[in-house]
């Protein structure tokens, strides 16, 4: 017996099945405490999501040492259209006083300050940041927007600026573990009750996925609270969507070969042993490549994404264990009933021979070159959509699917203040040429005001206002005069920070990422295919044809953001989250099937094994496709634009890749390009058999 198959009996054993229930039932008393803290180790603080060498990132460290606490300026708006009264003006001051004590507000409140049209007064607060991120700033902007509506006298009153904005963000992400879990697990269990028709068996790959969640969730936490791992909001709620859709996945591929394999086995054990050593390889070649492609992300210049990558890695690997020990062990200790009401019985065929799949590949078989040919030209015709994509970065209003209070107080203090108000550039320097650094810094065109420096140690800072709200590409373009200004100030070492330069800062790594992971995942996963199939060929097509799918995705969804959801554009990131999650996940259906064709194809010949490939794998690869692209679907119900696009994005990619570019495209391919798909390997060198064998057979 070979060792292969000696370790894929270990969880389906008479006695084995019951060793890793018990196990897996201990390491989930131990692990749910431990999951139940990982918000608890959430870094969401600027530095956390920066490129760690950008600029902006070492003036947010310069200036720790002139604060000893990272804060974050709230602008608190007044309006009255008909112009501020005395009465108006005694308010604001008599709220100045009650916001000093506010929760998390620190040094001294400025204003209220006039407007020059005279119908707004605006007051900045400064708010400590602490450990916690914008967490720390929810209890202090909710309570200067309580106190500032309470007697305004009929004034309109907002709370913006960075504490307002990351305050509306927090906000936006509440409960974002508790909601993405529950719309999830719902929609699993819905689509597992359309693929079983069984009210029993969808419970055990819930449940695995669950289990595989909860242990994901506590090896990340004690990564982060002792070995320095970051994770933020962002990855602790795809790291949900990803372990239950993915871990769903390889269920699916597993329960459906070892219902297959009852049909040849009376033993149970004996058909569980079977599927483990022949849908194993294919499960453990998707997992390879989901969990390489994101450790890819571990080069990116951007903490988050860097971040992001070994979170998502590691539950897809514990995923891949609970799948491949927990749900055989618990399908092995429940016996055959729990497939009722339709049991596979001993020595019954099996259904996916005659099946719909079977129907659609000999129809590809027929003419296989006129439907890759016409396949390929409907998906090259979707990417014309890509001209609209606008992956440049997202203002404050663009970056939420609604309008929250921050937003509107932003085109409030925009239309009676200078746009920069409420969120300034930070310019450190030498302490002895801060004078020439501040005469350069009001030289330059787009810049309002300067304040005093303070010193420390050496060192000099001071806020510049933007003449231009901060979000935008004007504001960009005067980070970028000014860094250009001070640093030509001889011995100045002088650094422009600030909230603006931090956007531009982001998406200029973002972009850099872009290029350099994007070939890179490309390389890795064309390794593993070359090693799982051994060939040369397929492997090629396969990274082909999922490139096409990916593009025809990115190229529908542009068009729907433009012209149908209304949005502004996509973040920097966009892209390169996108290519990453449909390559890595999409190309787990070609896996899934191009195993099963080459196993086929050993014993009847390329053209046929497509053909009986295809009708194996077809049901399952297409229930598993639904539910992936409904989990991620599910980030669409977070009123934030960035997880919204990506969630549409690749929801519509994985639909893409299942019903078409797997079914009907790779299909086309492997049967038009027969034994040479497998080239350099032995299996190339097959012989086909005569078309008239091939149609009979049919």
């Amino acid at each position: 017996m070979s060792p292969t198959r000696r370790l894929a009996e270990l969880p389906c054993g008479r006695r084995g099945k019951w060793v890793v229930l018990a196990l897996w039932l201990v390491l989930l008393v131990v692990a749910g405490p431990l999951a139940g803290k990982l918000t608890d180790v959430e870094d969401n603080q600027a530095s956390s999501w920066l490129p760690g060498n950008a600029e902006s990132t070492q003036v947010l460290d310069e200036q720790r040492a002139f604060q000893p606490v990272d804060t974050a300026q709230a602008v608190v708006v007044y309006v009255r259209q008909g112009g501020i009264t005395p009465a108006d003006k005694a308010e604001a001051v008599k709220d100045a006083r009650a916001f000093a004590s506010a929760p998390h507000v620190v040094g001294p409140v400025t204003g209220p300050v006039e407007s020059a049209d005279g119908q707004a007064l605006q007051t900045i607060v400064s708010v400590d940041i602490g450990t916690g991120g914008w967490q720390d700033l929810r209890p202090a902007v909710d309570s200067l927007r309580a106190t500032a509506a309470e007697n305004s006298l009929g004034m309109t009153t907002h709370v913006t600026g960075p504490a307002g904005v990351g305050a509306d963000q927090a906000e936006a992400f509440a409960g974002i573990d508790s909601t993405l879990l529950a719309a999830t697990v719902a929609v699993v269990i819905v689509l597992l009750l359309l693929t079983y028709r069984s009210p029993v068996l969808w419970m055990l790959p819930l449940f695995s996925a669950a289990g595989a969640l909860v242990v994901a969730q506590a090896v990340i936490y004690l990564l982060a609270d002792h070995a320095g791992l970051t994770v933020n909001a962002q990855s602790a709620g795809i790291l949900i969507v990803l372990v239950l859709g993915a871990g769903t996945d390889y269920a699916l591929l597993l329960t459906a070969r070892y219902r297959e394999e009852l049909r040849r086995h009376e033993d149970r054990h004996e058909a569980m042993a079977f599927a483990l050593h022949r849908a194993g390889p294919a499960i453990l070649a998707s997992s390879a490549t989901v969990v390489a492609s994101m450790l890819c992300l571990l080069v990116a210049e951007m903490n988050s994404t860097s971040g992001l990558g070994p979170v998502c890695a590691i539950g897809v690997l514990v995923a891949l264990v609970a799948m491949l020990t927990l749900l055989p062990a618990l399908l092995v200790i429940l016996g055959r009933w729990v497939f009722w009401p339709v049991k596979p019985a001993f020595g019954t065929p099996e259904p996916t021979r005659s099946g719909r799949w079977a129907h659609v590949g000999e129809w590809i078989a027929q003419r296989p070159r006129k439907v890759w040919i016409g396949t390929g030209l409907a998906l090259a015709a979707c990417c014309v959509g890509l001209v609209s994509l606008n992956a440049t970065g997202l203002s404050t209003a663009g970056s939420f699917t609604g309008t929250p209070d921050s937003v509107v107080g932003q085109q409030a203090l925009e239309a009676h203040f200078p746009a920069g108000t409420g969120a300034p550039l930070t310019v450190v320097s030498a302490a002895a040429e801060s004078g020439a650094v501040r005469e350069a810094t009001r030289a330059t065109a787009g810049i309002a005001s300067t304040t005093e420096p303070t010193f420390h140690e050496g060192r000099a800072l001071f806020r510049a206002t933007l003449t231009d709200p901060p979000d935008s590409q004007a504001a960009k373009d005067t980070v970028d005069r000014l860094r250009t200004a001070v640093h030509a100030v001889p011995n100045a070492d002088a650094q422009v920070g600030g909230s603006t330069a931090v956007i531009l800062d982001a998406g200029r790594a973002a972009t850099s990422d872009n290029r350099t992971i994007i070939p890179l995942v490309l390389g890795v996963v064309l390794v593993i295919l070359t090693l799982l199939l051994r060939a040369v060929t397929a492997p090629l097509v396969l990274i082909a044809t999922v490139v096409l799918s990916y593009a025809a995705a990115l190229g529908i969804s542009a068009f729907f953001f433009e012209h149908v959801f209304h949005f502004e554009g996509q973040d920097n990131s966009f892209p390169l989250f996108v290519f990453v999650f449909l390559v890595a996940l999409g190309i787990d259906y070609n896996i899934f099937l191009m195993t099963r064709v080459r196993e086929e194809a050993v014993q009847q010949g390329t053209r046929r094994g497509a053909v009986a490939g295809l009708a194996a794998t077809g049901g399952v690869i297409t229930s598993a496709g639904l539910i992936l692209a409904s989990t991620f679907a599910v980030l669409g119900t977070l009123p934030v634009v960035g997880f919204a696009e990506i969630g549409f994005a690749v929801a519509l990619g994985v639909l893409l890749d299942t019903l078409v570019v797997r079914s009907v495209l790779v299909t086309a391919l492997t049967v038009d390009l027969d034994r040479h798909m497998w080239w350099p390997s032995a299996l190339s060198g097959q012989v086909p058999p005569p078309e008239k064998e091939l149609a009979r057979q049919l």
